[in-house]
């Protein structure tokens, strides 16, 4: 017996990729009959299985966080964002490139300003340095969870869409300084023109990959039509190894580098072919290994009630801070109310890139254990609430039935 439980912990992964499989799978039918998006299903899969809820009732967890799933989740996500670039059109991103600007611009200074100002009001911190960086915490946008979204509305190829994406690439760039000034100001080893000039050569590195690996591809492409299954592969390949030298080598978010290889390879003739299987990818196994990871990552033990009136303020903030930033940046650029509120729900998710703000500020310093719990709840809401506020602004309105007329 005791032979038998050891080796099942040898091969625990197994147990845990094949309940996060078949959860996030149950959980997204459930939230699909109540006309949200399944992925609000596979989110609440991770919280109902992991410490969040089991623990603080039953003293156990089914799943919990491991190395492993949060290396599977990690190349979920770079491939979602990968499928992203692909579905992309240049063109049609060309189109909103000041547009994207101007609402990336204005959605990190609205939470910035407002994430300082909570934080100051609650005293989240011991100095003015500390409330800022709650600020910067909320100037993050994830839109990995806006993606699979809008895939599921069919709305991923359109303007709005494209405003999004291109804002959220804009968003990590603006995003990326700030955290810079903050943690220069706490960290003399921490240069602002280094960081900067990296930024500037990250943009040189994808210009370069741009036109090599489009001429370079296209050829490819074009001469081994015959078995396309190397393109997958090759293909992944180039994905992966942007990913690490925008993360490595430009400090940029890994997913940024994801996106743009994909975007580079989506006007190749290869496109349809690798989005398809990308896509079956990502849907059969690496999305829902990603999405319920953010749910295990949620532990409510230590929170005192302080605490816990901290975090539903700043959730609160977080979530309208970015609907209202990006709905003026929307509307300054000419774009209707309806889509300006699509535009801002899609940018509320923080996700990942919120996570790796907080535990920079966490190694500086600049902010205590007591103060993680409230960010990590944070994203596990704007990441929940985000799909189903973008569903609503998608929604259809319904025509009005005709009024019958009174004969006189």
């Amino acid at each position: 017996m005791q032979e038998m439980l050891e080796t099942f912990l040898d091969y625990r992964f197994l147990f845990d990729i094949a309940v996060i499989l078949l959860s996030t799978k149950l959980c997204g039918m459930l939230t699909r009959r109540f006309y949200m998006p399944q992925v609000v299903g596979a989110l609440l899969a991770g919280l109902l299985l992991g410490p969040a809820i089991l623990q603080p009732l039953f003293g156990f967890s089914v799943l919990e966080e491991t190395d492993f799933i949060d290396s599977i989740s990690e190349i979920g996500v770079i491939v979602l964002m990968f499928t992203a670039g692909l579905d992309t059109n240049i063109k049609d991103l060309k189109k909103v490139g000041v547009s994207s600007t101007i609402v990336a611009a204005i959605g990190v200074v609205v939470p910035l300003l407002m994430g300082w100002g909570i934080a100051a009001i609650f005293g989240a911190g011991e100095n003015t340095l500390q409330h800022v960086f709650i600020g910067v915490i909320l100037t993050a946008t994830s839109v990995s969870i806006t993606v699979e979204t809008l895939k599921e509305l069919g709305k991923l190829n359109t303007k709005v869409a494209n405003t999004i994406l291109g804002a959220a690439v804009i968003d990590d760039i603006l995003g990326i300084i700030v955290l810079t000034v903050i943690s220069s100001m706490a960290d003399s080893s921490v240069s602002i023109w280094v960081t900067l000039l990296k930024i500037l050569l990250f943009f040189v590195f994808v210009g370069v990959c741009a036109f090599l690996g489009y001429h370079l591809f296209s050829r490819w492409f074009s001469r081994s039509s015959k078995d396309l299954r190397r393109h997958v592969i090759v293909s992944f390949v180039f994905c992966l190894l942007m990913s690490l030298a925008a993360e490595v080598f430009f400090g940029v978010a890994d997913i940024t580098g994801a996106f743009f290889a994909g975007l580079i390879l989506s006007s190749t003739t290869a496109q349809p072919y690798l989005n398809a299987r990308f896509g079956t990818l990502s849907y059969m196994f690496l999305s829902p290994v990603f999405f319920a990871s953010i749910g295990l990552k949620v532990s409510v033990e230590g929170m005192g009630a302080t605490v816990w009136i901290f975090a539903g303020a700043l959730v609160l903030v977080a979530i309208l801070s970015k609907i209202v930033g990006c709905y003026i940046g929307a509307r300054i650029c000419k774009f209707n109310h309806r889509e300006g509120m699509q535009i801002g729900t899609g940018m509320v998710s923080r996700g990942e890139v919120a996570l790796i703000v907080a535990n920079k500020g966490y190694a500086l310093g600049l902010m205590s254990d007591i103060y993680f719990a409230p960010v990590i709840l944070v994203v596990i809401v704007t990441t929940i609430v985000s799909p189903i506020l973008l569903k609503i602004a998608y929604r259809e309105k319904k025509p009005k039935k005709d009024q019958p007329q009174i004969q006189s």
